[in-house]
């Protein structure tokens, strides 16, 4: 993430309505333009002018479902944010001293479900969760790091995943240490542009027991860059964070390679890459 996209960011989450706006989308994601502006007080104008500012910075995505517009959190850039200033000696004390913070906090208000921002997620409504990240390459390029196994097990810390990446063919998606993570078909495949797959969580008992749900990539060039957008969606009512909430850390993963050449070696990934089977 360069300056100027840090900037940016930093500019949108500085007004405490925005964050506001934040707020209600982590509690429950997915909203309306109509469902936000009955929760703040302000009028149709200002939230649109405000959920602007969110969508440029990148934090919010929308997502036309009919004739209405889905907004979603993408904690991508932020995750972005931690992977730049959070060295990977300073992560273990700071995600520490941040659950410390939320245990005892939270002992004074109404619990409810939620995943925290470092785990990258939020609870998903309409079983949708949206993932977007601005990454300077090609549409060609950026197809082929996703489908590639050698490109692919570098930003995913070691897994490696296989297919002749063809509509109707079955992929799977194995650890350094040999066991399953995932594995599908590829419903829909159009490079360098859309890539939609069947998705199966294989590696534990509770992530299996979430049934098939859906990942779609979708590549738009913009400038020399391109947009890069990952909805995983069919997930059920009360989906496990697990299947979902490892994007934002995949996906600067992916960024941090193609522009660098670099890899991520925050404690996170690092526990990705070193994941044993689960018991």
């Amino acid at each position: 993430m360069d300056g100027v996209q840090t900037d940016t960011v930093f500019k949108a989450l500085a007004d405490p309505t925005r964050r506001g706006l934040l707020d209600e989308l982590f509690r429950e994601d997915g909203q309306t333009l109509s469902a936000l502006e009955g929760r703040l007080p302000m009028t149709r104008f200002g939230v649109m002018k405000h959920l602007k500012v969110l969508e440029e910075a990148g934090v919010v995505v929308a997502v036309k479902q009919g004739r209405e517009k889905h907004h979603y959190l993408n904690p991508v850039p932020i995750r972005l944010i931690h992977d730049r200033w959070v060295s990977k000696y300073a992560e273990p004390w700071a995600a520490g001293l941040s659950r410390l913070k939320t245990d005892l906090e939270v002992e004074t208000m109404e619990t409810v479900k939620t995943v925290s921002w470092a785990d990258g997620s939020a609870p998903v409504a309409n079983g949708t969760a949206v993932f977007e990240v601005f990454i300077k390459t090609t549409p060609e390029r950026l197809w082929e790091a996703i489908t590639d196994p050698e490109q692919r097990k570098r930003y995913r810390f070691g897994v490696e995943t296989h297919s002749d990446w063809t509509p109707g063919s079955e992929y799977n998606s194995r650890s350094t240490g040999g066991f399953e993570i995932a594995a599908g078909r590829n419903l829909e495949v159009d490079p360098p542009r859309l890539l939609v797959q069947s998705f199966d969580a294989l590696w534990s008992d509770d992530v299996k027991a979430q049934g098939t749900t859906r990942v779609t990539w979708e590549i738009e060039p913009v400038g020399s860059s391109c947009r890069l957008t990952v909805t995983h969606d069919q997930l059920p009512a009360s989906a496990n964070a697990e299947l979902y909430g490892g994007w934002p850390m995949i996906l600067s993963g992916l960024k941090t390679l193609l522009e660098t050449g670099e890899l991520l070696d925050t404690p996170g990934s690092l526990r990705y890459e070193r994941a044993e089977p689960a018991s």
